[in-house]
């Protein structure tokens, strides 16, 4: 087949699973015709999730026609890696569907703040005749865990600082609190648009263009996040050490204009004598006449005593005003702290400042490998699991019950999710659609939190960014 490099054999559907799929086709029960499957965070880190990414997923792989080509191939590459393949069953697809998955996709919709051991979505074949597929797509579709558990950390980081700055300052600066320095430290050009996305559905910084790119192409987002002119240790080295006051002199008069913003790492050599003799003293005129402010970027040293130790020597420098919560907001300039961050260390940073009575206004943080990269499918405990088969025109239940682990048992039945008529933590409940309860949360007023999002090839929800960022919680 002709196929360009391999960006197009890795979003081949056929072959976008494990390998050990590629044989359950003659494994399910003589008669089987429908298995229903559901996603689920079985918990972890945090006690709920916000949901997010599988718009992007869908219409990425599943949406594209699977062609006689494909399955060609992916008889191919099973036949030398020494796995049965299912050609007869994907070319019934081809065929009798144009290459179209019989699949049924119900999804809560994103944005949504679900609390954990609910479920998500659920996944059920829609032909008789692809009862093999539903488990198939499990690999691409529970991929939806890692942008779900970076837009639920981030949501969770997003509640620790709107506090502080209920407390201290001003929460309309809440959406440019946390910048997503992550790109270099993913896996891979995917992983940087994915999680960068996520991190954008409750925050507006970001220095991951792909994820931008991601945001335009998948959830039609013209421009989803922004950033600043910003230097880096080899603009500033490159001058030399006896050249540290004329690099940071260039920074200053190349992007230093009225209302404008401008970040510049300053501990290339020494942060205390940088912020006191070279900002505070050397260019302390330049910087007020400029306009602009200027953002100071400590990059080494513990976070919180390096973050109050700066704001201190910028406040002795500039100076500060007191705001109507009695806290100081510096004049001029501002820290952002982009090494070692983490929930645990912005906590931490937030409270040394209060402490010492300066408002959370005067720091912004940039994360890189906490942000993006540390987390992991356990992190929430994400699972895809098949809960009901229809076998010989009967539906039972499907479940596992591990002895050695009963924390992995798993949900039983054709599973929907409702919410009931409220706001709180508990207006949500995962029932089996042939159950009473179901009946009764209806009668109840209570209304499906899962739509259908995916049917027969075609998708049929096309979120916008600004619906699901308004979703968590509010515009960002």
């Amino acid at each position: 087949m002709a196929l360009q490099g391999f960006g197009d054999i890795a979003r081949l559907l056929v072959l976008n699973t494990d390998s050990y799929k590629t044989s359950h086709w003659r494994q399910y029960p003589p008669g089987t015709t429908t298995v229903f499957s559901y996603i689920e965070a079985r918990g972890g880190a945090l006690p709920y999730t916000v949901f997010f990414g599988l718009q992007a997923i869908l219409k990425e792989y599943l949406v594209k026609p699977v062609t006689a080509d494909d399955v060609a191939f992916a008889t191919e590459i099973c036949a030398a890696h020494g796995v049965p393949f299912n050609r007869e069953g994907w070319q019934h697809i081809v065929d009798a569907h144009g290459g179209r998955l019989p699949l049924r996709i119900r999804a809560v919709a994103e944005g949504t703040v679900v609390p954990i051991n609910h479920a998500l979505a659920t996944v059920e074949n829609t032909d008789p005749a692809c009862w093999w597929l539903t488990s198939y797509v499990e690999t691409a579709l529970l991929r939806v865990w890692y942008p779900t558990t970076v837009a639920s950390q981030g949501l969770a980081t997003r509640r620790l600082i709107a506090g502080a700055l209920a407390r201290t300052g001003d929460p309309a600066g809440l959406p440019f609190k946390l910048h997503d320095f992550g790109a270099r430290g993913v896996s891979s050009l995917e992983s940087a648009m994915l999680g960068g996305m996520a991190h954008l559905v409750n925050f507006r910084g970001t220095d991951t263009i792909t994820a931008l790119l991601g945001a335009r192409t998948y959830y039609g987002e013209p421009m989803a996040g922004f950033s600043l002119p910003a230097a880096e240790h080899s603009t500033i080295t490159a001058w030399g050490r006896a050249g540290e006051l004329d690099a940071y002199r260039n920074m200053l008069r190349q992007y230093g204009r009225p209302g404008a913003l401008l970040a510049v790492v300053s501990d290339s050599y020494d942060l205390d004598a940088a912020v006191s003799r070279l900002w505070g003293g050397a260019l302390r005129e330049e910087v007020i006449a400029s306009g602009a402010t200027v953002v100071i970027r400590p990059d080494s040293g513990d976070p919180t005593s390096v973050v109050l130790r700066t704001v201190r020597a910028l406040d002795a420098s500039f100076g500060a005003d007191v705001n109507a919560k009695g806290f100081r907001v510096l004049r001029h300039v501002r820290v952002i702290q982009g090494d070692g961050i983490t929930r645990e260390s912005i906590a931490s940073i937030l409270g040394a400042l209060e402490s010492a009575g300066y408002s959370a206004d005067n720091v912004t943080f940039g994360q890189g490998g906490a942000l993006l990269q540390q987390v992991h499918r356990d992190t929430l405990g994400f699972a895809m699991k098949a809960s009901a088969a229809q076998v010989g025109g009967e539906w039972r239940d499907v479940f596992k019950a591990p002895v050695t682990d009963p924390a992995k048992r798993s949900k039983a039945g054709r599973l929907t999710l409702m919410r009931r008529a409220n706001d709180s933590s508990q207006a949500f409940a995962t029932v089996r659609l042939d159950s009473p309860g179901y009946q009764q949360a209806l009668a109840d007023g209570a209304t499906e939190a899962l739509r259908t999002v995916f049917e027969d090839g075609r998708l049929l929800v096309d979120d916008s960014f600004a619906a699901i960022r308004a979703r968590v919680g509010g515009e960002c």
